[in-house]
């Protein structure tokens, strides 16, 4: 582990100082989420860097609003139009 100073408004510091397990987790979590939506790392290596199974972070990003497969339906049909016709 490593310690690292932030900077951030006074607002905020009860929110992200909350102890225990599980909300430093959720913390850690959100703080890698923007690199794995946009492609930089993958939800297993995010999960590797949290000391997690990459199926408890899907779990965990789902419950927290953020899907795993970021699909609209009709992007979905024509994804499964494509495996039938196949």
């Amino acid at each position: 582990m490593a310690l690292v100073n932030m900077e951030m408004p006074e607002e905020m510091v009860s929110f992200v100082m909350k102890p225990g397990r599980e909300e430093q987790l959720k913390r850690n979590a959100m703080m890698l989420y923007p690199y794995v939506h946009d492609g930089v790392i993958s939800h297993g290596r995010a999960a590797e860097i949290l000391g997690i199974f990459k199926m408890d972070l899907i779990v965990l990003y789902g419950k927290l609003g953020l899907p795993y497969i970021e699909m609209t339906d009709d992007e979905i049909e024509k994804e499964l139009e494509t495996v039938i016709i196949s």
